[in-house]
């Protein structure tokens, strides 16, 4: 799993990505800091299993703090988009080739309305305007890809009657779009691919944005949420946007927690709403974390936490399963609870074991419920925060 961040130049959003990740990444007030893409590990946050077995797990990838698994996904922050991004302005086409695997986009904002179009510091700046050119400059990329061929493509899809779906993927393998994508747009939107050479220009984009939207689906994170003005602009975009979900988030205030626990100064888990002064503060640092505890208190949490959580478990529709025996909760090197693993919801017993290891798969008897110590057959439906034990022959 590969989560794109987006969003114009000089919003946090590199402040956005180290706070999810703690990479050392440049981060500076000034627009396209970021010029080569940064890649980094966040964490999806979920509550572990191993309080159920009265267990300490021991995880092999990501962390579990006070009994909350940590899992890790896998982010890129391309340098920031604007307007003709995908007619290659700033280099726009470049940076949206590096998003081309990605599953997922998180676009980030500045809800405070104190970066203008270009990136550079303004005021009463409204961020609804940054939605709406992502929005346009993501279908164009889509629509820019599909117009390269479409004359040849529409031409000789009709002379040679070959499966439109099937072509189309074809068209956008680059971007992990499945015949099965194309498909349900298709019927959604009840397109006539028998005329589909008769289509115009906004029936293309339409396509487009049905298809990108579908393939490349879209949190939006309201940063900047501790400024001034940012509560207004915030209902402002939720009701401009009602079909999108859209998350106060202060990035700054996250990274500062998490560097103050790097430093001993405090205890704070990811995704609370509170934290615990462990170390001795000077004066500035009591009163800069003060003023994050207060926001903490009136918002829940940073955002940066929930951003991720619903990223992967709302709009991918992911599920977290352990491998794990009633029995033996150890792997072979005495690891408690070692792994855990991000699978699309509605995926199947046999689908984990292969996910765990092909030969799992290729040998699959059946999978024993650490819970309930029941067998399950390989077609069982995985729920979220199974734990399953493979049996092979």
């Amino acid at each position: 799993m590969l989560i794109g961040l987006v969003g114009k130049p000089n919003v946090g959003k590199s402040t956005f990505f180290r706070a999810c990740t703690m990479a050392n990444v440049d981060i500076g007030n000034r627009p396209f800091v970021t010029i080569s893409p940064n890649n980094g590990i966040g964490y999806v946050k979920i509550d572990c299993i191993e309080n159920e077995f009265k267990v300490k797990c021991n995880p092999q990838k990501g962390y579990c703090i006070d009994g909350k698994r940590f899992v890790p996904v896998e982010l890129i922050d391309v340098a920031g988009l604007v307007e003709g991004a995908s007619e290659g302005k700033g280099l726009g086409n470049q940076f949206l080739d590096d998003l081309s695997s990605a599953d997922a986009l998180i676009h980030v904002i500045d809800i405070s309305g104190e970066t203008d179009a270009e990136g550079n510091e303004t005021r009463s700046y409204n961020p609804i305007n940054d939605v709406q050119m992502l929005e346009n400059e993501l279908d164009l990329w889509y629509l820019g890809i599909l117009k390269k061929v479409w004359k040849i493509f529409s031409r000789t899809l009709k002379n040679t009657k070959q499966d439109f779906a099937k072509a189309v993927a074809n068209q956008f393998s680059g971007l992990k779009v499945r015949e099965n994508d194309v498909k349900f747009v298709l019927l959604k939107n009840n397109f006539n691919t028998n005329k589909s050479s008769e289509w115009s220009d906004d029936e293309l984009l339409k396509f487009s944005h049905a298809l990108r939207h579908l393939t490349k689906p879209m949190i939006i994170v309201a940063n900047k949420f501790d400024k001034k003005n940012s509560k207004a602009n915030l209902e402002n975009l939720k009701n401009a946007y009602p079909e999108l979900i859209i998350v106060g988030c202060s990035s700054d205030f996250e990274l500062a927690l998490r560097e103050a626990v790097n430093h001993n100064l405090i205890k704070y888990i990811p995704g609370n709403n509170d934290f615990d002064i462990i170390g001795n503060l000077n004066e500035k640092q009591k009163l800069g974390l003060e003023n994050i505890r207060k926001f903490l208190k009136e918002n829940g949490s940073t955002g940066v936490q929930e951003v991720l959580n619903k990223v992967v478990f709302d709009l991918l529709k992911y599920i977290a399963v352990f491998p794990a025996s009633a029995n033996k909760l150890t792997d072979s090197k005495g690891n408690i609870l070692p792994d855990c693993f991000l699978l699309k919801n509605g995926s199947t017993a046999l689908d984990f074991a292969f996910t765990i290891h092909s030969d799992l798969g290729n040998n699959f008897i059946k999978a024993i419920n650490a819970r309930t110590s029941k067998a399950v057959g390989k077609d069982y439906k995985l729920k979220h925060r199974d734990a399953l034990e493979i049996v092979t022959r």
